[in-house]
């Protein structure tokens, strides 16, 4: 990194992920009350906590998000509109979609066109903001560029390389591919296998301005330290 960062700046970059099904009650509280307790971006929870992870959220700087579709995509189109409307009543503000993986590999460019843009447009008039989550792990490079090229155009929020459920998680190169190829006003979330600083680091620099990850105390309390922070504050430092 070249220009300097405060621990605000590196909270703000961190969606965190509270998305293991087999996670508990009191798990799945937990994870709301620590995202809150440093005043991360957002907390990507389990779509049925949702509305409770909203309530604990309410009054901090942490936003409620949840999932679409997650995390394989093949849900039909109007599922994943039901899921959007019980999204943003449980009070969901940011929504991270996955595409028809299958129908972007086989070509069917219409298909995932269309439905990427009714998945938007429901979100944009519900008030919330929308992640469209490709799962590189699947896809070459032209079909990476063809969805940026695609969601650019439909004007989502960010578009996001993964679930964190596949083969394969984020990585620089397709961080640095998608910014490349998408328009200014669509943003970058690399998530999968973002477990420490320094990684969230590398794919700042690349261009993503949210990653996903559930090893958030971790990346912070790192932070803190290299800050030289007793507690969090707004102290830059450059690295």
């Amino acid at each position: 990194m070249s220009d300097g960062f405060s621990f605000r700046d590196i909270a703000k970059t961190i969606d965190h992920s509270v998305l293991n099904p087999a996670l508990t009650t009191q798990e799945l509280e937990a994870g709301c009350k620590l995202a809150r307790h440093y005043e991360v971006a957002s907390v990507c929870i389990l779509p049925y906590y949702l509305a409770r992870c909203a309530e604990l959220l309410r009054g901090s700087g942490a936003r409620p998000s949840t999932t679409i579709g997650f995390p394989h995509g093949a849900n039909t189109t109007i599922v994943k509109l039901a899921e959007i409307e019980q999204a943003l009543k449980d009070g969901g503000t940011e929504l991270d979609a996955v595409i028809n993986i299958g129908k972007a590999r086989s070509g069917d460019w219409d298909y995932v066109r269309t439905e990427i843009e009714k998945l938007t447009k429901a979100t944009h008039a519900g008030g919330g903001k929308i992640k469209v989550i490709f799962e590189n792990a699947y896809l070459d490079d032209a079909a990476k560029i063809r969805l940026c090229e695609i969601c650019g155009g439909i004007g989502v929020d960010w578009v996001k390389t993964s679930t964190g459920f596949a083969s394969t998680s984020a990585t620089v190169a397709d961080v640095k591919l998608m910014r490349k190829h998408s328009p200014s006003h669509v943003e970058v979330k690399a998530a999968g296998g973002v477990r420490t600083l320094d990684a969230l680091l590398e794919f700042r620099a690349a261009g993503a301005t949210r990653v996903g990850s559930s090893s958030t105390a971790q990346i912070l309390e790192d932070c803190r330290k290299r800050l030289g922070l007793a507690t969090p504050a707004d102290a830059v430092i450059s690295g």
